[in-house]
């Protein structure tokens, strides 16, 4: 495949320069409450005896569409109240069917963290991140420089929102820093969108011993799960697993069970 990302990212510049047109960083800014609590995904992670973090997406730029028609009101308190440890919620629109209105919409419904997922360059989208009720957000090292990172890291934190860091190699360990608050290990190549699960067991060697470290993609058995424990993972990001099914929120209810009963 091409690489995917670089055309993500493109289009996320074009998407932010276009939202700014519309309602400027200033105005936006007005419309946010940094005093705002958060629910902690560090915490949240850290005390969960399951450490699932149930992912709401209707499409992928890989696989096309995985459920179409999904409402976040149907599905996002329905995960809560299956034991869901957190919720990742996508608000890409072009690439993974995604809007902004998808936290909004049940952030007053959920008690529990939710990450808005998304390919974030700009301040302008923590704001928005704040403002539609996200407790944290996705940074993604392949797609920012260190200096931008640490700019992003820092502005976050001042709108008491977490960060999940996501890294994919060796080399974006230099991204790591006793600020962040969760590192994300993805085993999706988000240039090809070849998956390889092995990558969190080769990463996870590398990475401090105290970090609160989650998994994503390509998780779908608990053996996975159970090996990945042991490794000292806190965290699982799915969401595929779940979203392919009619009832994506009973899936992850029998997920949790096997877990449990290990």
């Amino acid at each position: 495949m091409k690489d995917i990302l670089s055309e993500i990212v493109a289009n996320k510049r074009f998407e932010i320069d276009v939202q700014k047109m519309n309602f400027n960083e200033e105005l936006l800014k007005d419309h946010v409450d940094p005093t705002l609590p958060c629910h902690s995904l560090r915490a949240a992670l850290s005390c969960s005896k399951s450490g699932i973090i149930s992912e709401f997406k209707r499409r992928s730029p890989s696989k096309g569409w995985i459920h179409q028609d999904a409402d976040p009101i149907d599905i996002v308190p329905a995960y809560a109240e299956a034991g869901a440890s957190a919720l990742s919620i996508l608000t890409d629109e072009k690439f993974f069917g995604g809007q902004l209105k998808d936290i909004k919409s049940v952030r007053r419904e959920v008690n529990i963290p939710i990450l808005r997922k998304d390919f974030i360059i700009d301040s302008y989208q923590l704001y928005q991140a704040k403002q539609i009720g996200a407790d944290a957000v996705l940074l993604i090292a392949s797609i920012l420089s260190v200096d931008e990172y640490h700019k992003l890291l820092e502005k976050a934190h001042e709108l008491n929102m977490e960060v999940l860091l996501e890294i994919h190699s060796e080399k974006e360990l230099e991204y790591i820093s006793p600020e962040v608050d969760v590192i994300g290990i993805n085993n999706r190549n988000l240039g090809s969108f070849v998956t390889d699960v092995e990558n969190s067991f080769r990463l996870a060697e590398l990475l401090p011993k105290d970090a609160v470290l989650v998994s994503e993609s390509g998780i779908s058995d608990i053996e996975t799960i159970r090996r990945l424990r042991k490794k000292g993972f806190r965290g699982f990001l799915i969401g595929e697993t779940f979203m392919r099914n009619d009832d994506p929120a009973k899936k992850l209810k029998e997920f949790i069970q096997e877990i449990e009963q290990q």
